[in-house]
């Protein structure tokens, strides 16, 4: 059984979700502020975290920042902002998608069903990917870079996959987010722009001058068979 953390400061919301993911099979405890939620995480060690944004005492994004020092979890944002930029910060941050409120139950288990196949896909594969020098270990789900380890979401993680898998292949944007969600959601191909800047940051020498994902201007991404 999946443990689900919902955080978020209005009773009304924290409830109707607790209740239709529990009708769903699911174990979910809550939090009404991001400190709370911190506590809440260290005890239950939560297998995905619903958070919202605009919360008294620790916002969404200042969670998310003390968070990822410690756990890498998948998170979804719960956001009322429609700004693109307020997603977009919240996924540099280290989230791992987001849902705009209102939102139906349909689609906010949809949303959780599929972060939580990629935080647990190919955990029965003990195989690895070695290009050049970045080495992904499928069943622990760790990566070195010239043999220091690396940590990464399980959003990066898997597109770090796809693009591994495939070297030298441009891959669209709308392909890569098909990979991570099953599905192409209207208006966040930028998502993909981010995940892979976060990406060059953690694994690029030098993420100005990419050495392992390429941009290839008007189509994508691809990583490269040398990594020179």
């Amino acid at each position: 059984m999946k443990t689900i953390l919902v955080v978020d400061d209005n009773a009304s919301i924290r409830t109707l979700v607790r209740d239709y993911l529990t009708e769903q099979g699911m174990r979910v405890v809550t939090a009404d502020n991001g400190q709370n939620a911190l506590y809440t995480a260290r005890q239950e060690k939560p297998d995905l975290i619903l958070l919202d944004i605009m919360m008294p005492e620790m916002d969404g994004y200042q969670f998310v920042t003390a968070y990822r020092k410690e756990n890498d979890a998948p998170i979804i944002l719960l956001t009322a902002k429609l700004e693109e930029n307020d997603k977009v910060l919240g996924l540099e941050l280290g989230a791992d998608d987001y849902i705009t409120k209102p939102f139906g139950m349909r689609e906010l288990l949809a949303r959780i069903r599929a972060v939580l196949r990629r935080a647990g896909a190919d955990v029965f594969q003990p195989d690895s990917l070695r290009v050049a020098d970045i080495l992904l270990e499928r069943d622990t789900r760790q990566v070195r870079v010239d043999g220091e380890s690396v940590t990464l979401t399980p959003s990066e993680f898997d597109l770090l996959i796809a693009l591994m898998e495939s070297p030298g292949r441009v891959f669209s944007r709308a392909d890569l987010l098909i990979k991570l969600q099953g599905t192409s959601f209207e208006g966040v191909e930028r998502t993909i722009d981010v995940h892979i800047r976060n990406l060059r940051t953690k694994i690029e020498p030098d993420p100005t001058n990419p050495r392992y994902i390429e941009t290839v201007f008007g189509v994508g991404y691809r990583f490269k068979e040398s990594g020179n």
